[in-house]
């Protein structure tokens, strides 16, 4: 009887191991699981995700802006207008992040996990917290040249810049990446300030519909 039980036991003990394991695979592989072919789309439709990284073949056309940073030249007539027109409204802003490299990135993951692990989260749970916010490199839209983290200056008000950009910035091409109650679909929580440019055809379907890039790419390429 007593080697019954064991057994039961150390069933139950392996059962529950194992359905743990299979449950944390399928959280790490539920998003994204029905991808675009990424192989035929067009520079300015590039999926970078937690799934897809940065193709080996990209390469982005690197521009320098005034204050340094750097973003794919052919977005900079749409973001200039896009900026002119917001300071024309009493915004003051600025690209505050643009193009990144593998290395940049991977020290800024680092840079998070460090400050999480200070916090007092054990390395595991730090490195996935850390992920939520910050793209593992070689996963970071930053290395295409197409995003922008964009920031208020001086006494602008940021609430009142980014809802100016939320419901303008497609008319330029961008769109707001990661919205808010949307991490099933791009797995990263809201970040009101980081725009990416996708043209100005797929940024007004993007908007007018309330999609993600990757629903986007599902629905209509």
């Amino acid at each position: 009887m007593k080697k019954h039980r064991r057994i039961v036991f150390l069933f139950i003990i392996v059962f529950t191991v194992l359905l743990f394991a299979c449950n944390l695979l399928l959280r790490q592989t539920s998003v994204f699981h029905h991808g675009p072919d990424t192989g035929n789309l067009p520079w300015n439709l590039t999926l970078v995700n937690k799934q897809y990284a940065v193709p080996k073949s990209y390469s982005p056309q690197l521009m320098t802006l005034s204050n340094g940073q750097r973003i794919d030249k052919r977005i900079y007539p749409d973001l200039q207008a896009m900026f002119d027109k917001a300071r024309s409204q009493g915004l003051d802003l600025q690209a505050a992040y643009g193009y990144r490299t593998k290395t940049q990135q991977d020290e800024i993951l680092q840079d998070r996990i460090n400050a999480l692990r200070k916090e007092g989260l054990s390395k595991r749970a730090a490195r996935e917290e850390a992920e939520l916010t910050v793209a593992l490199p070689d996963h970071s839209e930053h290395q295409l040249g197409l995003a922008i983290d964009i920031q208020a200056k001086g006494d602008t008000d940021k609430d009142r810049l980014y809802t100016w950009l939320a419901n303008n910035a497609y008319l330029y091409g961008f769109i707001l990446r990661y919205p808010p109650n949307r991490t099933d679909e791009t797995g990263f929580e809201y970040e009101r300030w980081h725009y990416r440019y996708v043209g100005k055809e797929a940024a007004n379907i993007v908007f007018h519909k309330q999609l993600t890039l990757e629903e986007y790419l599902q629905k209509y390429k």
